[in-house]
């Protein structure tokens, strides 16, 4: 499942070639049809984790969706003036197919606020969902396919997060990992990926409040989700 997955998502190229306008278009479309099934997707959400949660994660996952929706065509480069006769360009480009691993307490919130930054720099994203409700992300596939999505871009892997999290470091066609559990996994993460010198996005295993706009999104994933390809612009007199 690991290997189609994966496989999927390099196949899914088209996506980082695209124009930051086109993929803020679709993100913006995509928390408009999340926003259309939110009572729907609230409604078996609240099954596992209660009404009043469930809300508040359909409510602010849609805001998510918007806030890098937003970010999309506007995390862009710097042009520097380094002490040369040079000009110093700054581009963030998508590192390529990053694996997430997904917080399990907050099933649909913690999902949303790890992928879509991703999808926001341009990249494909193969994602372990919460192992302790799984499903609920299933119901995601539908808001993707109707939003004009490329299919791969996000490829959705449910198991158990301690053997996953040991595959997808080990991958060598994975560009970056996110983990965001436990101190074990965030450790395994960052273990498995020595052979291979992937990037390591981890919380430590500290606790975030993904309620918390200022902890569960912004600048922080954005950064993590791209790389800075610098271009030297020499000039004379």
């Amino acid at each position: 499942d690991i290997r189609n997955a994966v496989e999927a998502a390099r196949k899914a190229s088209g996506w980082a070639r695209s124009t930051a306008h086109a993929r803020a278009q679709v993100l913006y479309y995509m928390a408009e049809n999340l926003s259309q099934r939110g009572n729907e997707i609230a409604h078996r959400l609240a099954a596992v984790v209660g009404e009043s949660q469930a809300a508040a994660e359909v409510s602010l996952g849609i805001e998510r969706i918007f806030s890098y929706a937003a970010w999309a065509d506007k995390f862009d480069g710097a042009v520097h003036n380094p002490p040369f006769r040079n000009v110093a360009i700054a581009m963030n480009e998508p590192i390529g197919t990053v694996a997430i691993i997904s917080p399990m307490e907050v099933p649909l919130l913690g999902f949303l606020s790890l992928v879509m930054p991703v999808l926001a720099a341009g990249n494909t994203a193969a994602v372990v969902p919460s192992e302790a409700y799984p499903l609920i992300t299933a119901d995601l596939y539908q808001v993707f396919d109707t939003s004009d999505l490329p299919a791969g871009t996000v490829n959705i892997v449910t198991g158990y997060t301690s053997q996953l999290v040991k595959v997808l470091a080990e991958h060598d066609d994975v560009d970056a990992i996110w983990c965001f559990t436990d101190e074990a996994n965030a450790a395994a993460a960052k273990s498995y990926s020595i052979g291979n010198l992937k990037q390591v996005f981890t919380n430590e295993g500290r606790s975030i409040d993904w309620f918390d706009a200022k902890q569960g999104e912004g600048r922080w994933f954005l950064r993590h989700a791209t790389q800075v390809k610098n271009i030297w612009a020499p000039y004379g007199e």
